[in-house]
């Protein structure tokens, strides 16, 4: 059976984790980093986040689409829906907390200038919003600030039971010389666990799946 939401634009649907109800979509690719860059050439159009009912075919949108306005990618968690707004005009990124037609408040606000834009995100549970890179390592800006510095091949895919779960990728077996892979080349995942002051607790081969449901699975 093919059944239409009240709304058709041609837009991909992602999921959400964690639930089942709503998927969302964004109307272009552009991240809260591009606002930097879209400053420099004069100006960002905005973008749209919306949301859709797969009970009710509904669809929702929390916000109009305002001038140098770009939203981050939802996630759930505690029953509610969390996204972030960059307003680059007001230079503030805007968590806020959205159940469709019943919830939509400000959680926090924090200052564009005292946060690194670059892969900045909602992820944990609870909720925490980190930024990642190499040269800036690993900053947690709520509900508490964690700081420190990560490896090449690192990245922070989890905090749960203050807890920090990296990713760290290996390759073994890559001739250099030739530029191509050995009878012995292998690429793997390990899962590296740190405490909030940046110490290893531990570390094993492994890589975090998260399932539909929201739980996490070690592969």
């Amino acid at each position: 059976m093919i059944k239409k939401f009240n709304r058709i634009e041609g837009r991909c649907i992602e999921k959400i984790y964690g639930q089942d109800r709503f998927g969302y979509s964004q109307s272009d690719f552009e991240d809260l980093y591009d606002l930097i860059k879209w400053a420099e050439q004069g100006g960002y159009q905005g973008s749209e986040l919306r949301f859709y009912d797969f009970h009710t075919g509904e669809v929702y949108k929390p916000f109009d689409k305002k001038r140098n306005v770009v939203y981050g990618a939802p996630v759930y968690v505690e029953k509610f829906l969390y996204f972030l707004q960059g307003d680059y005009d007001k230079k503030k990124v805007t968590l806020y907390r959205y159940i469709p037609e019943k919830v939509l408040e400000k959680v926090t606000e924090l200052n564009m200038e005292e946060v690194n834009l670059y892969n900045l995100a909602i992820i944990g549970n609870p909720l925490y919003i980190i930024s990642q890179d190499n040269e800036d390592g690993f900053r947690c800006y709520y509900p508490e600030k964690i700081s420190f510095p990560l490896q090449e091949r690192e990245s922070v895919v989890l905090i749960e039971d203050e807890k920090v779960y990296l990713e760290e990728w290996v390759e073994e077996g890559w001739d250099e010389e030739k530029d191509c892979a050995t009878d012995a080349y292998q690429y793997y995942n390990k899962i590296i666990i740190k405490n909030f002051e940046g110490n290893t607790i531990s570390e094993e081969i492994g890589c975090l799946n998260k399932s539909a449901n929201g739980d996490w699975w070690v592969s």
